[in-house]
């Protein structure tokens, strides 16, 4: 007698047991992306046992590469799809200038040169997996290419520090300090609604100057971008606030002559910048509307989150 039950169940295995030339493609390339990060982080946190031609570095990373590629080929079906459906996403990401192929590119390497001369890195990975809140929303609202947003910061660069001279190639800087200096002297704070998160426009937030920390957030890194400055958001628990890439801790001397002695000598008298270090040692300084100038008090440490806008 058949046994239908069982005939049925050896035709659904095989079909999923069906291999694809291109599965294997996307498989094995995976595999690699996994297997790099993950060797990174054993080889820091593992003892090293210094055998000769560093053959316990090289049996570890192919202990991983076998590991990985062995537990991607179990769940083939599963990772196939989200893929397919990830790569769609990023299409969709691209298309409409939000998070897409260049942004995943410029994150991983990233991560991997962080990485490699990070005692922890796995801090690294859990910090890029790290949701920021409303992403493609807040991105959405930085209209830096609308002519309201760059009108304000045109008006904002030729009302305050125009006469600063001998300091050209940070001239960029000392205009995105400017504009801060506009927004945070007229800044007013109003709560969003109590049943939700309204995020508005940069545009929106120009007519009244108000809003809260992501609409100042919002606000301050469209501008900046408008005039050639590289701001990014940071996601601490309940607040979001700006930051501005100065660059190297030369630059950041500069910076710091510059704000307490001639853009910000009274704001800033007696006080320190308060700055962030990224994963490529550059300074970020903190533009916060809390802030008297640039580099005012954090009012919150610790970050869970980054969105910088290149």
């Amino acid at each position: 007698m058949i046994n239908f039950k069982n005939l049925n169940l050896q035709n659904i295995k095989q079909r999923f047991q069906v291999k694809k030339p291109w599965d294997d493609v996307i498989i094995f390339v995976l595999n690699i992306l996994i297997s790099i990060p993950a060797f990174i982080i054993a080889h820091q946190n593992l003892i090293e046992l210094n055998w000769v031609l560093n053959l316990d570095r090289i049996l570890l990373f192919l202990f991983i590469l076998i590991a990985t590629q062995l537990v991607l080929r179990l769940l083939r079906t599963i990772i196939i799809f989200c893929m397919i459906l990830y790569i769609m996403m990023l299409f969709y990401g691209t298309v409409l200038g939000n998070y897409g192929f260049e942004s995943v590119y410029e994150d991983y390497d990233s991560m991997i040169y962080t990485m490699s001369d990070n005692p922890n890195p796995q801090d690294i990975i859990i910090s890029k997996l790290l949701p920021f809140p409303n992403k493609s929303e807040i991105l959405s609202a930085i209209e830096y290419q609308n002519p309201k947003v760059r009108n304000f910061a045109v008006m904002a660069i030729n009302k305050n520090f125009k006469n600063v001279k001998g300091y050209a190639d940070y001239r960029v800087i000392i205009q995105c300090f400017a504009v801060f200096k506009e927004i945070n002297s007229r800044w007013n704070y109003v709560s969003d609604p109590k049943d939700g998160d309204y995020i508005a426009t940069a545009s929106e937030s120009l007519a009244y100057l108000s809003g809260d920390c992501d609409d100042h957030s919002i606000l301050m890194a469209a501008c900046v971008r408008a005039i050639g400055g590289t701001p990014r958001l940071i996601h601490t628990k309940g607040h979001i606030y700006p930051e501005i890439l100065i660059g190297s801790m030369k630059d950041l001397e500069t910076a710091n002559y510059l704000i307490k002695n001639i853009l910000f000598p009274k704001e800033s008298y007696g006080k320190q910048l308060h700055y962030h270090i990224d994963e490529r040692n550059q300074i970020w300084l903190n533009l916060d509307y809390t802030a008297k100038y640039p580099g005012g008090p954090f009012m919150s440490e610790e970050i869970l989150g980054a969105l910088t806008l290149n």
